[in-house]
C-alpha cells in the first residue's frame, strides 16, 4: 500500500515554518511497512489543494493531508476534500459540542468561527479531537473507479502525532492487509566525497540493484557527515535485520576507515565516548569556529563528564597572552599546535584540541580562504594538520568542526 503526504500552509512555502510533520509521518509509515513515495507542500489556496490532491491520488492509495483544519478563513482543507469527494459539507453537532465544552472547561469565550471546525464532508468519519479543537477526518474517495482514502489531521505537531498513532496508522494497516517492517541501517562517514564513496561501493550497488531488497542510498548531511543508508523490507523486524546484516558487513569492508558511527551517532558523541572510555578530559581552543565545536560537544548529554571547557581565542592577542602562542602569524600548524598545548595547560585537561583558520570572505596575511589548521595535544605529544576546505564562510566553519573532531577521533584510536 502506498500513502503519500501533503502538508498544507502558505507559511511552509514562505519558509516561516519548517515542515517537520511530513518527516515524522514518513518515519511512522516506514516503521509499519507502508510505502510513501511523495511528500509535497501546498499553500492555503482551495483550487491548488484540490488539484494537488487529484494528482497525488492518481498514483497513491491514500494521502495524509496535514494542516488547514483550523477555524480561520484560510483553513481550507475541509472544503478542498469535499470538492475532491464530490460532496457537500454538513454541520456535525457532536463535534460542535466538543468544541464548546473544550472552551468552557478552560474558562474561555468561544469565538463563533470555531464552529467552522464542525463542518464535515458528507461520508467522512471523524477522528475525535483530544488535544485541540479541530477533529481529524477519514474520507473515502473513488478515483478512476478505485476506492482510496484521504486522512486529514491538524498541523499542530502534538495534535497531529496523537491522531496519526491512534487512528490513521491502524486504519491504513487494516486497509492494506498484513503489515510489514521497513528497517534502515545508516553508516555515518567522513573523509570521502559522495562520488568517491559511490565509486568504492559500485560492486555492492550493482548487486543490490539486482536483488532489489535491501536498497542503498547516500545522504550528504553537511557537518553531520555523509550517510550511507541501507534499507530492507520484510515481514518482521528480525527478518529485516537478517537481510541487512550481510550487506552492511560488505559495505563496511569497502569504506571502513571513513565510518565513524551508525544510525543516531554523531561525530561529537563518538569522540566523547572514546574519551570517556579512556578516562581522558578534553579542552578546546577555537579561533576560526568561534565556539561552534564546543557548542556541538555540549549538546551531547553527559558531555561534562569529559569536556572541561573552551577558550574562544578569536583575537590574536588572546592566543599570545592566554595560550602562549609565539608572536607572528596565527594561521599555521605551529600556531595550532601551540594553541592545543596552551589550552591543555590553562584548562588542565588531558587532551587539547585547537582550530585556527581563515573563513573569509578575504584571505588573511596571505593565507587563502578555506584554510584550516588543527592542533592536537595528548599528554606530551602534539601535532597539527592543515586542510583547504570548500564553501562560503558558514559552510567552511561547519566543515572545520567535523574535520577537527574526526582528526581527534582518528588520533585517539591510533594512540
Amino acid at each position: 500500500m502506498r500513502c503519500d503526504v501533503v502538508a498544507v500552509g502558505t507559511e511552509l512555502l514562505l519558509g516561516q515554518v519548517t515542515d517537520t510533520n511530513s518527516q515524522w509521518i514518513g518515519e511512522q509509515l516506514a516503521a509499519v511497512g507502508i510505502d510513501s513515495l511523495l511528500q509535497v507542500k501546498v499553500g492555503d489556496n482551495h483550487a491548488r489543494i484540490v488539484t494537488l490532491l487529484g494528482r497525488v491520488l492518481a498514483d497513491a492509495d491514500a494521502v495524509i493531508l496535514c494542516g488547514g483544519l483550523g477555524p480561520t478563513h484560510d483553513d481550507l482543507t475541509r472544503e478542498a476534500i469535499a470538492a475532491v469527494m464530490g460532496v457537500e459539507l454538513h454541520h456535525d453537532e457532536d463535534v460542535a459540542d466538543v468544541i464548546r465544552q473544550m472552551f468552557s472547561s478552560r474558562g474561555r469565550r468561544m469565538p463563533d468561527n470555531n464552529l467552522r471546525q464542525a463542518q464535515v464532508p458528507v461520508g467522512a468519519t471523524i477522528i475525535a479531537q483530544t488535544r485541540g479543537t479541530a477533529p481529524g477526518l477519514i474520507c473515502p474517495v473513488r478515483v478512476g473507479g478505485v476506492e482510496k482514502v484521504i486522512y486529514a489531521v491538524p498541523g499542530v505537531p502534538h495534535e497531529m502525532k496523537e491522531m496519526v498513532e491512534r487512528a490513521v496508522l491502524p486504519d491504513l494497516l487494516k486497509r492494506g492487509g498484513e503489515a510489514s517492517v521497513i528497517l534502515s541501517r545508516t553508516l555515518r562517514t567522513w573523509g570521502e566525497s559522495e562520488s568517491g564513496l559511490n565509486e568504492r561501493l559500485d560492486p555492492v550497488i550493482d548487486r543490490l540493484e539486482v536483488a532489489g531488497n535491501p536498497t542503498l542510498a547516500f545522504l550528504a548531511s553537511g557537518w553531520d557527515g555523509l550517510k550511507v543508508r541501507l534499507t530492507a523490507k520484510a515481514a518482521t523486524e528480525g527478518a529485516a535485520r537478517e537481510l541487512l546484516a550481510p550487506w552492511e558487513s560488505e559495505v563496511r569492508a569497502l569504506i571502513v576507515e571513513t565510518v565513524f558511527g551508525v544510525d543516531d551517532d554523531t561525530m561529537e558523541s563518538v569522540v566523547l565516548q572514546i574519551l570517556r572510555e579512556r578516562g581522558l578530559s578534553l579542552g578546546l581552543a577555537e579561533s576560526v569556529t568561534g565556539g561552534l565545536a564546543s557548542g556541538r560537544l555540549t549538546n551531547v548529554p553527559g558531555a561534562s563528564e569529559v569536556f572541561r571547557g573552551s577558550i574562544v581565542s578569536y583575537a590574536s592577542s588572546v592566543k599570545f597572552d592566554l595560550l602562549g602562542v609565539p608572536a607572528g602569524p596565527v594561521v599555521n600548524e605551529k600556531a595550532a599546535a601551540a594553541m592545543a598545548r596552551g589550552v591543555q595547560r590553562v584548562l588542565q585537561c588531558d587532551v587539547g584540541l585547537a582550530l585556527t583558520g581563515v573563513a573569509g570572505p578575504e584571505e588573511q596575511d596571505g593565507v587563502p580562504v578555506g584554510t584550516l589548521c588543527v592542533g592536537i595535544a595528548i599528554g606530551s605529544d602534539v601535532h597539527a594538520r592543515t586542510w583547504r576546505l570548500p564553501g562560503q564562510r558558514e559552510q567552511m566553519r561547519q566543515m572545520s568542526v567535523i574535520s577537527a573532531l574526526d582528526l581527534l577521533r582518528r588520533t585517539l584510536l591510533a594512540s
